[in-house]
């Protein structure tokens, strides 16, 4: 199967602030719209505990693994598979932050191992007592940097083989069959993926997939993911799949929907010159050429090993009170801010909720 996936992980929190659907003006629930478009499965991440010591929320979902159950239900419900994306920690997982879980400090390397272990085990059976049916399962995300800091930090890949090890050897204790991800933000940079999958399958190879991040106004040119893509696939003999991607519809400005002071405020629309990058404008009609050109390059990679993609938050409406983070994941993650959504303009749904031309594109385009 080709995927056509999307993450819509924020989708509980815009829906609660206000968020609604359309397509051809009629209201619809987000997930059987997708599936009218070709969507065969939906990517979740899942987050320890997003919560402050006061039990303040961390916002951004909420992904929680009672979130990701309800979420994953509804997408079963829709006819869509599940793609369960792990971050181990309790927020945003990323190449600059990869923070330990507030239960999990002051831990040593070994009993992070088991935490790991333990926690994805406890997760997979949650799952399977729910009856999810999952399509695949991601062993943290983007950890081109590693996991688990300081411990699992590259370059300490004996600690990072450990630890991500420990997850996959979490859920084969509930599946044997299960593919797995190993996910890397780099999608353009063939010479960090090299050096981490090298470093990686020498030390653990139970995985089926290759998952990378390709935003082309931070990233690079479709040329160079393609050639990425086909030297991992030929290199370490794994199907590939571009677990992140997005492009703009528009550069306009969403900050009435948002109702935030510009201190507040994080979004990418104020940022023109990442447009600038980008051979596509940030247009209905340049979200729906590029599309067309990204999946064009996934095709072309040799032996069928591309196997598809998931859209990174297509869904994330600008609504009061849906934003990236809040004061208190903000402490947690040690970063200055501001919040507010910061992704608006590269959903595949305007800002009112209005399916774009790029969904057609994507229904339409045949893998074979």
């Amino acid at each position: 199967m080709f995927i056509k996936g999307m993450d819509v992980s924020s989708l509980k929190e815009v829906e609660a602030c206000g968020g609604r659907f359309y397509d051809n003006g009629a209201e619809g629930d987000l997930f059987e719209i997708l599936k009218r478009y070709g969507t065969n499965s939906i990517r979740l991440r899942v987050w320890n505990d997003p919560y402050s010591e006061d039990g303040l929320p961390y916002g951004a979902g909420g992904n929680n693994v009672e979130v990701f159950l309800e979420l994953a239900a509804r997408a079963n419900r829709a006819g869509l598979g599940v793609l369960l994306n792990l971050h181990y920690s309790d927020f945003w997982t990323d190449p600059g932050k990869q923070f330990v879980p507030k239960e999990w400090r002051n831990k040593g390397v070994e009993e992070l191992e088991q935490a790991v272990y333990e926690y994805t085990i406890e997760v997979m059976k949650k799952i399977r007592t729910r009856g999810i049916r999952l399509d695949m399962v991601q062993v943290g995300n983007e950890v081109t940097n590693g996991l688990l800091w300081p411990y699992g930090k590259v370059p300490e890949y004996d600690n990072i083989a450990r630890l991500i090890g420990a997850g996959i050897r979490g859920v084969r204790a509930i599946d044997t069959e299960l593919p797995i991800m190993i996910h890397l933000d780099c999608g353009c940079d063939q010479d960090t993926c090299r050096t981490w999958f090298d470093e990686f399958t020498k030390r653990e190879n139970d995985f089926q997939v290759i998952g990378l991040s390709y935003y082309p106004f931070w990233q690079g040119t479709l040329e160079a993911l393609s050639d990425n893509m086909r030297f991992l696939a030929e290199r370490y003999d794994k199907d590939i799949v571009v677990a992140e991607v997005s492009m703009g519809h528009t550069m306009e400005d969403y900050a009435d929907y948002e109702k935030l002071a510009p201190e507040e405020r994080k979004g990418m629309a104020t940022k023109p010159h990442l447009a600038e990058k980008v051979p596509f404008s940030m247009t209905p009609e340049g979200q729906s050429a590029f599309m067309k050109a990204f999946l064009e390059k996934i095709k072309s990679v040799p032996d069928g090993r591309g196997k598809g993609f998931y859209y990174w938050e297509p869904g994330w409406l600008p609504r009061p009170g849906s934003g990236w983070a809040t004061m208190e994941s903000l402490a947690y993650i040690q970063d200055k801010g501001p919040c507010g959504n910061e992704w608006a303009n590269q959903a595949l749904f305007d800002y009112d909720g209005n399916s774009l031309p790029a969904l057609k594109v994507i229904r339409d385009w045949k893998a074979e």
